[in-house]
């Protein structure tokens, strides 16, 4: 799996011309799924992802995590996170989970995020829809949480 963290004062997506999900202060999470993810990888990636110490304290330094700052989160499926661009300027997404492995974890990570911090703090996307995304960067700043990289598949 993979998470593009964007730390964000607001975020919101939209599929046709009406909002899905949104956050205020918090991140905007891009969460992408590979052929052989499952649940204990996407529990694991979310409580990564909560304890994940990227905003300010009261100093200015990143030693505050989401669960801290009472922050609230908007995830969105992206498969494009695992393009191959190597060959060609076309990329490939085969390393890309099946789309309905894909949903049911990204739904897993959604609901664990509900748990944590209230389903009030947590903003979804469509999976599979066409959506815009929009947000106000807070930085910027921005993670990529790699699980192949972390060492954890």
């Amino acid at each position: 799996m993979r998470a593009l963290i964007q730390r964000v004062e607001s975020a919101q997506v939209e599929v046709d011309g009406a909002v899905a999900g949104s956050c205020g202060a918090g991140y905007l999470v891009l969460l992408g799924v590979a052929p052989g993810d499952d649940e204990a990888l996407a529990e694991r990636l979310w409580r990564k992802v909560a304890a994940l110490r990227i905003c300010a304290d009261d100093e200015g330094k990143t030693n505050r995590s989401l669960v801290d700052t009472g922050g609230s989160l908007l995830v969105v499926s992206q498969f494009t996170l695992y393009a191959d661009a190597r060959r060609g300027n076309r990329p490939s997404f085969t390393g890309a989970a099946s789309p309905e492995l894909a949903e049911h974890l990204y739904e897993r990570f959604c609901e664990l995020a509900e748990a944590d911090l209230g389903a009030d703090r947590v903003g979804r996307g469509v999976f599979g829809a066409h959506m815009r995304v929009s947000l106000v960067n807070d930085g910027p700043f921005t993670v990529l949480l790699d699980t192949d990289e972390l060492g954890w598949s």
